[in-house]
């Protein structure tokens, strides 16, 4: 039985391959829902990038829907909220414990996470690279952090039969 739940929280994001490739990435991931504030992305047609289809069983909701004003106010009081971003003073990703139930909220392309929603944070982390990195690349680095420090992070052939492609018929030869 799965104790988790995990929600994205995207700010006002701009970019549908963005977007889009947050949502593979939360199918990869097992995330709960994706959030978002904001216009910009009502505006886009498609999820262009999102080829796994996850909208389909992953809720991409934008929170004026839900009737809250923030993302910190989109989830209940037991999810501890994280604000990943290039931040002063944050918690390098490396050296962060991630909690069971989380909103990681993660800025804009072209911006940042508010000072208010900083502000009402548990944690605020940020991945340590020289430079920032794409959006989508940030919630898949954060997402991967987060299955390499639990218990799933062991799987073996299994998750791999169920999980690649079609066409991929490769196998490691044992060797002597």
């Amino acid at each position: 039985m799965k104790n988790e739940f995990v929600s994205i929280g995207l700010t006002n994001p701009k970019s549908t391959s963005n977007v889009g490739s947050v949502m593979r990435a939360a199918g990869c991931y097992d995330v709960d829902q994706v959030l978002y504030t904001g216009r910009r992305y009502d505006r886009a047609a498609k999820l262009t990038t999102d080829t796994k289809k996850a909208r389909v069983s992953i809720p991409l909701i934008n929170i004026q829907l839900l009737g809250v004003d923030t993302l910190v106010d989109a989830v209940d009081e037991d999810t501890k909220i994280v604000c990943v971003d290039l931040i002063q003073g944050a918690t390098p990703l490396p050296a962060f414990e991630h909690p069971e139930k989380a909103l990681y909220i993660f800025g804009p392309e072209d911006n940042t996470i508010g000072q208010e929603v900083v502000d009402r944070a548990d944690f605020v982390v940020f991945v340590p690279t020289t430079g920032c990195m794409n959006l989508a690349a940030s919630v898949n680095v954060l997402l991967y952090d987060r299955l390499a420090k639990s218990s799933r992070a062991n799987a073996g052939d299994e998750l791999i039969r169920k999980s690649k492609d079609i066409n991929n018929n490769v196998k490691v030869k044992k060797r002597a």
